[in-house]
């Protein structure tokens, strides 16, 4: 059974940085695509970013373009979330998920495993 486990979630003022982690286990990491997605309190879970098997191709909405990073070390069988310039609005409980999709772009709907969640939370 594939399981997914985030840390790294936390407090931090707006501009500042944060790296989320995500160790896969039950799986190989090098045979899924892998994502990071986003809800807020009463709305719905959005894309964030996410990274094809091979590592090379990746996806991010347009809100985080230029400050958030999605990468994987194989070794460690961990995806990461490098987010910087961190705004108020970032705020969210944040999920790692994995697709059996080798390059699931921002289709959650392709997404079969999903983590618990870590809370990140922006002041300003």
């Amino acid at each position: 059974q594939v399981q997914l486990v985030e840390s790294g979630g936390g407090l931090v003022q707006a501009g500042g940085s944060l790296r989320l982690s995500c160790v896969i286990s039950g799986g190989d990491i090098r045979t899924y695509g892998m994502g990071w997605f986003r809800q807020i309190l009463g709305k719905e879970r959005e894309f964030v970013a996410s990274l094809d098997s091979s590592g090379q191709d990746t996806t991010y909405t347009d809100s985080v373009k230029g400050r958030f990073t999605i990468s994987k070390d194989n070794a460690k069988s961990t995806v990461y979330l490098q987010m910087t310039s961190l705004k108020p609005e970032d705020t969210a409980v944040y999920f790692c998920a994995a697709s059996r999709w080798l390059q699931p772009k921002d289709r959650s709907n392709v997404f079969d495993y999903w983590g618990q969640g870590t809370q990140v939370t922006v002041s300003s």
